[in-house]
């Protein structure tokens, strides 16, 4: 899971030259592109999530709740619950049945606060590549497999290129886009990059930490700055923005080093979260290459996995709660005592 370790630095006073896209961008989920589409979902949930974000200089900002957190996103919901809807809609929560309180999540939609066990299983599993598939799937794309690590699907694109929606491109010299993937090596004890990871990908290795970012919009005339959406990030989505050249092309995209300082109030100049080990930008396939692809699966409507099932309830028992309630189910609240006629515990 993503974590902050980098020091929280106050953005300056100054009128700020970047402008956010997404107010624009979210009320476009239905476009015909599905480039456009991608960017409008995981624009739309930046917006609930309260827009906290990373400037080009590599400082956070705007964090106002956290993934677990009873606080509640811009639509009234808990960011918890939210949370949950990510695992349970994808269609990935079953490949996460054996994580304690996993099971719980899967009535996290049914009214109340998540249960202790959902909302412990939110903090523990990594959901960065969940949000990912979430908002691909929204959005329709063909040729992409949701997965629990970002790695599966950079793995995918590399050794299946032609069934894949993305194509696997070195970000320090490839043009990013709308719809693009931006993935970075989470700490190691080595620098990757992108011939490092193609090296892995091609010796088999399977199992690497990743995080891979959505690129919502880019910019290089207005403003010189793409402008990209993660997901578990700030423990929350969140929006980076990282300079451009004026040819579209990352600009001096800072690169982590084990040479480098630690983050401490003692070396604030190596204080950068976007310093990263930036390994690969998977390029979304134009709209008439996209089109041969494998169709993708519709959006999860239930539990990917069995669930108690929940006893017909007495006429008139208020949504979000039950009066014949299972045993051991503490995702559903108890109805009050006289809720509904016949309730006599």
């Amino acid at each position: 899971m993503i974590r902050t370790l980098w020091l929280l630095l106050t953005l300056t006073a100054a009128p700020a030259l970047a402008a956010d896209v997404c107010p624009v961008l979210r009320g476009q989920t239905s476009a015909s592109e599905v480039a456009t589409r991608i960017a409008a979902f995981a624009c739309e949930e930046h917006q609930l999530w309260h827009r906290p974000f990373i400037d080009a200089d590599g400082r956070l900002a705007g964090s106002t709740v956290r993934e677990a957190e009873t606080g509640l996103l811009a639509n009234g919901e808990q960011a918890g619950r939210r949370v949950a809807g990510y695992w349970r809609d994808s269609g990935l929560l079953g490949r996460a049945a054996g994580r304690p309180g996993a099971a719980e999540c899967g009535h996290a939609g049914m009214g109340g606060p998540p249960s202790a066990g959902c909302r412990a299983f939110i903090v523990d599993a990594p959901w960065s590549a969940v949000f990912v598939s979430w908002v691909l799937r929204r959005a329709g794309l063909p040729g992409f497999a949701a997965a629990t690590s970002h790695l599966a699907y950079v793995r995918g694109a590399y050794r299946e290129p032609e069934a894949s929606a993305y194509r696997v491109t070195d970000p320090v010299t490839a043009r990013p886009a709308p719809g693009d993937l931006l993935c970075h090596v989470r700490s190691n004890p080595r620098i990757y990059g992108f011939g490092g990871l193609a090296g892995l990908l091609s010796a088999g290795e399977e199992g690497l930490g990743m995080h891979c970012d959505i690129v919502v919009a880019v910019d290089p005339d207005r403003d010189g700055l793409a402008y990209l959406v993660g997901g578990n990030v700030l423990d929350g989505v969140t929006m980076r923005l990282l300079p451009l050249t004026a040819g579209g092309r990352f600009r001096d995209l800072p690169m982590r080093r084990l040479d480098a300082p630690a983050c401490t109030p003692d070396t604030p100049a190596a204080c950068n979260a976007n310093r990263q080990d930036w390994a690969v930008l998977l390029q979304l396939r134009p709209q008439q290459e996209l089109a041969r692809l494998t169709p993708p699966l519709p959006m999860a409507t239930s539990p990917a996995y069995p669930s108690p099932a929940m006893p017909a309830q007495p006429p008139g028992t208020p949504a979000g709660c039950c009066i014949y309630c299972v045993a051991g189910d503490t995702s559903v609240p108890r109805c009050p005592k006289g809720a509904s006629p016949g309730d006599d515990w």
